[in-house]
């Protein structure tokens, strides 16, 4: 068999920590840690002083000591269970803990001891993972010769199978991984520790200072960190929330460096990037910048002015909605740059010719006939996915950015699943889900008031009664009307006759099953059954598609690696919540005609910025602090005061946040939080020209927590000076 064609024939069990047969530049990839061997002469030509090989046992330091945080990443800092992580992943326990008369969000907190860490609210988690382990042939042996719906099933049946059985052992929370869109496979097992307290969160004021205006910009000088703590039961293993509990002990933890660092320094970070899309296929690309980012502006838009000025006279509901608005400010403005910056990059232009070159190297390959037919029936399925894209972003909204009507079609779901043998309930309703669902409903109620959840829920079913008729779904008419005035009196009479709000109720409906649901009155719950079949029949279809892609897309990844290696370019899986590394510098840059950008800020900026009005409202005892110039050894000596926030060129997208970067000798020297305006798009497309990493610079942790808002006893504990 000739190279050629074996590159292009490489069987689906063969790993693909493949794609390192060429090189990739220092500053992009966002690298499995199994990876990085393969690129040991590039990761110590960058700086790197370690061993490659020891970052590439998730088991062991320091990779163990970087976890999942809430959604996002984080890192131990301490042998006794404290977590550093972002103030904005963090948010939702703050608010969790604040009340009228008590607003932790603007005040801030710090535990004196460990009798006053606060509990996490019930579904916060930190996950520890603790195996990484290729299983591509367990799940794929079923699938072989299958399409559509019955290829997703084989696919879904083995994935349960391969978790239910990693689960066995009690606290852990198995997953499966899909590198390179169905072409391997990984699980992923992790401790799940479920008691989660807040111990140190600067107020608001520090830990977003700038807010939505400084919102993925630089300058930056933003102390987004917040310290939380783990714990477990008194035997040592994962266990609810009790006084009783005790600090959890990690296997390793990162020490915070008390060394200054400066331009041109190596830098490393370890995390769980979410999602990136950059082996879409080029009609993926056209559509991501001609529709998806702009209806998506739109729509975040609408939601976030409808809820705002409802919850503007109650200031109740305006703590409720901190976390939702929030985080719908971030998704907005992310859109928008990522939008920007495609348009900047020319990133369907470029995709489409790196495609168009692909397809032409393809042609010169044996037995290439297969590939191509597999990627052309690939296609055929994206193209008919376009037709009902706007009714089904709205339909999906309607369910995700509710609380009460998705407390109900949670309930509603839950009830059907249990129907079933536990294997074969779908995913996220499994009895192994039912503790994170709880959680989920006993909070509710300190993030809903119903004037808000009504206006918002008025707003996007108007845009859904707008569409044409042949879009329509019988249930949502059924439920919602057809006509605005339809809409009104239906949401009235909906959010009058439902008990859902008080907690008893909530948990109640969840221990029914479908013969008492279905028997109650309560009005929002009979929506959601409504609702549900509904729900049911676009799932199913959803999955045809997702099935046949899953088997098809496989093809064209193969042709795109077998490809790019040709050119001696690497290839990194695309992002999907798995623990990646990339590495780089800190780095200065130039994003237009005459502006630069240095890759340190200081605390004068804050008293630049400063307004004495939000969001640059510098808290007293900061701006005290400021001007008495007290910086100890925190202070850069080539600036002679102290630093804030600091860029590198690190490969990151969003679930980076709260990542740890490291120097070269693999210490703590930043916590990433935010990615630069011009480099959003980095989601799509990797533009070395304009991709940077923003970070809190640890050396601004350790004054605030010395001088400025003091926590020796935290100091002290991270075996850092208090001066």
């Amino acid at each position: 068999m000739t190279m050629r064609r074996r590159l292009l024939t490489l069987s689906l069990s063969v790993p693909l920590a493949l794609g390192l047969l060429g090189t990739a530049r220092a500053d992009e990839g966002m690298w499995m840690p199994s990876q990085l061997p393969e690129i040991a002469r590039q990761l110590k030509a960058a700086g790197f002083k370690g061993q490659a090989r020891d970052l590439a046992e998730l088991a062991k330091p320091p990779m163990n000591a970087v976890v999942k945080v809430g959604g996002a990443s984080g890192a131990f800092v301490s042998k006794e269970g404290l977590v550093l992580t972002n103030h904005h992943v963090a948010f939702g326990v703050i608010q969790y803990n604040s009340k009228p008369g008590r607003d932790l969000i603007q005040d801030g907190y710090i535990a004196a001891d460990r009798a006053g860490e606060l509990p996490a609210n019930p579904d916060y988690r930190v996950l520890v993972t603790t195996g990484f382990d290729r299983i591509t042939d367990r799940i794929l042996a079923d699938a072989k010769g299958k399409q559509g719906r019955a290829y997703f099933d084989a696919v879904d049946t083995a994935t349960k199978s391969a978790v239910a059985e990693c689960e066995r052992d009690p606290g852990y929370r198995c997953s499966v991984a899909n590198m390179y869109y169905g072409t391997d496979f990984y699980l992923v097992r992790q401790l799940e520790l479920r008691d989660v307290r807040l111990v140190y969160a600067p107020p608001n004021d520090i830990g977003n200072f700038g807010g939505e205006v400084d919102n993925f910009v630089w300058p930056r000088h933003a102390g987004d960190f917040t310290l939380l703590r783990a714990y477990v039961g008194t035997d040592g293993k994962p266990a609810d929330y009790s006084p009783d509990n005790v600090p959890y002990v990690p296997p390793a933890h990162l020490q915070v460096s008390t060394r200054n660092v400066k331009e041109g320094d190596f830098a490393m970070l370890a995390g769980y990037p979410g999602v990136t899309f950059r082996h879409r296929m080029a009609s993926e690309f056209a559509n991501q910048i001609d529709w998806q980012l702009p209806s998506r502006v739109a729509v975040y838009q609408r939601m976030i002015d409808v809820i705002e000025g409802t919850a503007a006279k109650d200031e109740a509901a305006r703590v409720s909605y901190a976390n939702q608005v929030r985080g719908l400010k971030n998704t907005l403005k992310r859109a928008q740059g990522e939008l920007d910056g495609l348009r900047r990059s020319d990133a369907a232009r470029v995709r489409r010719e790196d495609e168009a070159a692909m397809f032409a190297w393809l042609d010169t390959q044996a037995d290439a006939t297969a590939t191509k037919a597999d990627i052309a029936a690939a296609q055929a399925v994206l193209d008919a996915g376009v037709a009902m894209r706007e009714r089904d972003q709205l339909l999906g909204l309607i369910q995700s950015q509710t609380q009460l009507l998705r407390v109900a079609l949670t309930v509603q779901r839950l009830a059907h699943e249990r129907t079933r043998p536990d294997a074969e309930r779908e995913s996220g309703f499994q009895q192994r889900d039912e503790t994170l669902i709880t959680g989920q409903l006993k909070q509710v109620q300190r993030r809903y008031a119903p004037e808000v959840e009504k206006a918002l829920l008025t707003d996007l079913v108007t845009q859904y009664q707008a569409l044409p008729a042949s879009q329509y779904v019988p249930e949502f008419n059924a439920v919602f009307g057809t006509t605005p005035a339809q809409l009104k009196r239906k949401l009235d009479a909906m959010y009058a006759g439902t008990r859902l709000g008080e907690e008893a109720q909530r948990l109640a409906a969840m221990d029914a099953d479908a013969a008492t649901l279905a028997q109650s009155d309560d009005t929002v719950l009979k929506a959601a059954a409504t609702l549900l079949p509904a729900i049911l029949r676009m799932e199913e279809a959803s999955k045809n598609s997702a099935g046949e892609l899953l088997r098809l897309r496989p093809a064209y990844m193969r042709a795109l690696i077998a490809f790019r290696n040709s050119q001696g370019r690497g290839v990194y899986p695309d992002a999907n919540s798995t623990l990646r590394v990339s590495y780089g510098r800190i780095s200065a840059m130039d994003p237009r005609d005459g502006v630069h950008y240095r890759p340190l800020t200081t605390v004068q900026g804050i008293l630049e910025k400063h307004t004495g009005e939000e969001p640059f409202n510098a808290p007293q005892p900061l701006r005290d602090a400021i001007a008495k110039g007290d910086f100890g050894s925190t202070a850069e000596p080539s600036l002679d005061t102290q630093t804030v926030d600091f860029l590198t060129n690190l490969d990151t997208t969003g679930g980076n946040s709260g990542s740890p970067v490291l120097d070269a000798q693999g210490k703590l020297i930043g916590l990433n939080f935010d990615s630069n305006w011009e480099a959003v798009s980095a989601s799509w497309m990797f533009d070395p020209r304009f991709k940077r990493a923003i970070h809190v610079d640890m050396r601004y942790l350790r004054w605030l927590l010395a001088k400025v808002y003091p926590a020796p006893h935290l100091l002290e504990e991270m075996n850092l000076p208090a001066e």
